[in-house]
């Protein structure tokens, strides 16, 4: 199955961009009515304490994750594959996180994602990450679809 995120033409983000070498590279998959990611920490992921996952690099996974199954929901409603021009992207208007448990630096961590709501340009998600063998975080966010081209316009 191929990931949201190799079906988006012209991605240079730092989390889920596959143009964007130095990043995290992250990749979601549909299953179901949700998304899931499955990311494996790096060392320098860490956050103070060595064993535990930087909590910045949580809320940019959870961040790509959910922008990127909003894009795919966007392309779902409009009836149109992922990546066809003209292209939609989305950006993140409102990422809340409770972080609930230390996110283990050694397990790999998995993120579910869906849409609770859909209108107009905007749609509201809601994501769980578990590790370790329980949820460590969940968030809401807002994504908004902005307008045909603003991915274009790095020049990617």
């Amino acid at each position: 199955m191929k990931a949201i995120q190799d079906s988006i033409p012209h991605n240079h983000c730092w989390g889920c961009g596959t143009l964007n070498p130095q990043g995290l590279q992250i990749k979601s998959y549909p299953d179901g009515d949700e998304t899931v990611c499955r990311f494996r920490p790096s060392p320098e992921h860490m956050a103070g304490p060595t064993q535990i996952l930087y909590g910045g690099i949580i809320a940019a996974i959870i961040d790509c994750h959910c922008i990127c199954t909003a894009i795919a929901d966007a392309y779902r409603a409009a009836g149109r594959e992922i990546g066809t021009a003209p292209y939609l992207w989305a950006v993140t208007a409102s990422l809340t996180i409770d972080y609930l448990a230390p996110t283990p630096l050694a397990e790999t961590a998995e993120l579910r994602a869906r849409v609770v709501e859909a209108t107009g340009r905007k749609r509201r998600l809601s994501c769980s990450l578990r590790s370790g063998g329980r949820e460590c975080a969940r968030a809401e966010v807002l994504a908004v679809l902005v307008p045909t081209g603003w991915g274009e316009a790095s020049g990617g």
